[in-house]
């Protein structure tokens, strides 16, 4: 399914996995950023208080990193084609425990979610779109 995505976009791919924050978080930063020109999208992050900025600013650097080794593409005319956090397993795969009143353990879960960005040049999807359609006609 992922593969198949990637492979629609024509996009180069960078994911950091295990990352020590939960998606439900992140995914308030990957909604931001998702669309948008890769300087603007990191403007964007370095101005964002969130934690979550930090970790995909590092993910979208090294997915233009990425762009950057096929000497074709341009980095200034990439953009955000996805961005997702999907979710990961918890820290050591269990549940950790607080104490709670009268005696009681409370459980609390430390998530860890999978950070993806792909990224990819205007002209790619462009060209892709146009094969589609003659497809279809």
């Amino acid at each position: 399914m992922k593969n198949e995505i990637i492979r629609e976009l024509g996009g180069f791919v960078a994911r950091h996995r295990y990352a020590r924050i939960s998606s439900r978080k992140a995914r308030l930063i990957a909604d931001m950023i998702r669309g948008r020109n890769v300087n603007d999208a990191l403007d964007l992050l370095k101005l964002q208080p969130q934690r979550g900025a930090a970790f995909f600013e590092k993910v979208l650097l090294s997915a233009i990193a990425n762009a950057a080794q096929d000497e074709e593409v341009d980095t200034n005319s990439l953009f955000v084609a996805d961005a997702r956090a999907d979710d990961g397993p918890m820290l050591n795969n269990r549940l950790r425990y607080r104490p709670g009143p009268q005696g009681r353990a409370m459980p609390y879960a430390k998530k860890t979610s999978h950070l993806t960005v792909i990224v990819a040049s205007a002209a790619t999807v462009a060209a892709s779109d146009e094969a589609e359609e003659g497809a279809n006609a």
